[in-house]
């Protein structure tokens, strides 16, 4: 599947001018009978060069945009395409269900896994359903509640982030959103059974880093990382929203960025023009970087995955005395 919607980003409007002119080009040969296949072809060429300069060119701000396309497929979708046997579990045992995230067992290959994500949705109804993609505090325990049967059955913890942060409002500051997101951290820290982060979208805020302690974190080429979205940081940096590009470039929240600076572990290369346009090449391609992380954990033991995590996380620090 690929992208069907007709949504398309400001930067590739140039391409889709010339892809509106060849439709028109079509039609017109259709309708007067006209031989206009040479010119069909030679737009179509200048479209495809178009098309590879510019995403071979992508800025900060551009890849935000690609990580937030609303045709991304969405964390029930790689389930669908790359897991089997996958039973949807509900509830957080303290409070209630939250549907922005989801999770429960499944089968990779197999061989069984703890998959949890965080889901958005497709049109309003759904979208509501999911909260717009922000988890409430009742989200993190519930994948804390699985994390912890996921140890309790040795099984592999597979989490898919994509997010543009915590449920903000007050209900969930009632709820203990912060403690939600700390315990997680906690939990996940010392969890004894491998665990695998795939960055999926756009991952902001500690919405995001509630479930990206991992033992291999995997990021799309075109996803985004960071403790805040480049339009909230603009606005404090900077008092206006509209310098969102400088401080998306600041952030170093590109995959890029983020390899060099040791944060995450592999970059999962997405279809050309971006995870939208083909879902199961996406999904293939996660898939096997999954399957690699997973061969390189299931020989350690719990002490060894946990002093590892540790390892790996503390490493990331830095400080001038």
């Amino acid at each position: 599947m690929s992208s069907s919607s007709g949504f398309h980003l400001d930067f590739e409007r140039p391409i889709v001018e010339l892809e509106k002119k060849i439709e028109e080009l079509d039609s017109q040969s259709e309708i007067d009978g006209l031989d206009l296949q040479q010119e069909v072809e030679r737009l179509r060429a200048r479209a495809e060069k178009l098309r590879e300069e510019i995403y071979s060119n992508l800025n900060a701000w551009q890849r935000v945009q690609i990580s937030r396309h609303p045709d991304r497929p969405y964390a029930l979708d790689y389930v669908e395409r790359m897991l089997s046997d996958f039973t949807e579990l509900h509830g957080d045992r303290l409070f209630g269900d939250d549907g922005a995230v989801i999770g429960g067992p499944a089968r990779i290959d197999g061989e069984p896994l703890m998959v949890i994500g965080i889901q958005s949705g497709r049109n309003l109804e759904e979208r509501q359903k999911r909260n717009f993609g922000m988890p409430h505090p009742e989200g993190y325990r519930k994948a804390q509640r699985l994390m912890k049967m996921a140890a309790k059955f040795k099984m592999p913890v597979l989490t898919m982030v994509d997010t543009s942060g915590a449920y903000p409002g007050v209900q969930a500051e009632e709820r203990g959103q912060a403690e939600a997101i700390a315990r997680n951290l906690f939990e996940m820290s010392h969890l004894p059974v491998p665990i695998i982060v795939a960055i999926t979208g756009q991952a902001f805020s500690g919405g995001a880093i509630g479930i990206t302690v991992g033992d291999r974190i995997l990021m799309l080429e075109h996803a985004c990382y960071s403790v805040i979205v480049p339009e909230s940081c603009s606005t404090i940096l900077f008092k206006v929203r509209e310098r969102k590009e400088e401080a998306a470039t600041a952030l170093k929240l590109t995959a890029e960025d983020l390899k060099e600076e040791g944060i995450i572990d592999r970059i999962v290369p997405e279809p050309f023009g971006g995870a939208h346009r083909d879902w199961d090449e996406i999904a293939i391609a996660l898939k096997r970087h999954i399957q690699e992380a997973l061969a390189e954990l299931r020989p350690l033991d719990a002490d060894a995955l946990i002093a590892q995590r540790m390892d790996k996380f503390a490493a990331m620090a830095r400080f001038e005395e």
